[in-house]
């Protein structure tokens, strides 16, 4: 495994620690937990800021960034009213996303 693979896993792991879809998509599904919960939404925002702090991380490649691209999550976030699509962090998420991938290597 090479470097850039090791960074690649390493930031996916990072990203993932605070992930809200593998553990409360399905809550909110089963009623467990609403939409509106404020821990949820603390979560939420932790895991927006970890992500841009993780495609911040210097030597990430195109390829690496599109292996982490956070639209789909944010997208499934939003579609399930988890996360207002107009919010702020996502926003600066995407924007910071778009900016890395300029920057980034082949």
């Amino acid at each position: 495994m090479t470097d850039a693979d090791h960074l690649v896993h390493r930031t996916i792991a990072t990203i993932s620690q605070s992930d809200p879809l593998i553990k409360l998509l399905e809550q909110v599904r089963l009623g467990r937990m609403q939409r509106t919960d404020p821990g949820l939404r603390v979560i939420i925002e932790t895991w927006v800021a970890t992500y841009r702090k993780a495609i911040a991380t210097p030597g990430l490649t195109k390829q690496a960034l599109r292996q982490i691209n956070p639209s789909p999550r944010l997208d499934l976030l939003t579609q399930e009213g988890m996360l207002p699509a107009d919010h702020t962090g996502v926003r600066d998420l995407l924007a910071d996303f778009e900016q890395a991938v300029v920057r980034a290597q082949v």
